[in-house]
């Protein structure tokens, strides 16, 4: 009789050396993913996880294994954009309170007597 006890061979083992190869992959595509986040800055991170779940279901002294593998990978960072909001809601670039200095010459408001 031919005992399997190494964690190693046994996923090896699973789905015919399917789920090793599928696991592998999965691993270096998140790698390849959090490396292009990271960039090449120092002390920028980018966190992420694989894991693999193995299910067991024995009945009459038999196993049935069925696995499932996770990724975890951070999304993007994505820049912000910043307007200004005017009383219609509509979005603006310019301050709605501060004239535009580059716009040409004003109209002259004149002074009320006192």
């Amino acid at each position: 009789m031919k005992k399997i006890r190494d964690g190693q061979t046994i996923i090896g083992m699973l789905e015919g050396g399917e789920l090793a190869a599928a696991l592998g992959t999965e691993i270096t595509e998140t790698l390849a993913k959090l490396k292009e986040l990271a960039g090449d800055r120092p002390k920028n991170k980018a966190k992420g996880s694989v894991t693999l779940k193995i299910n067991l279901e024995v009945e009459a002294g038999a196993v049935t294994i069925n696995c499932d593998i996770d990724s975890k990978r951070p999304k993007p960072q994505r820049g912000s954009s910043f307007y200004w909001v005017v009383d219609d809601g509509s979005l603006s670039t310019e301050h709605p309170q501060q004239t535009d200095m580059f716009a040409g010459p004003r109209e002259a408001r004149q002074r009320e007597s006192v």
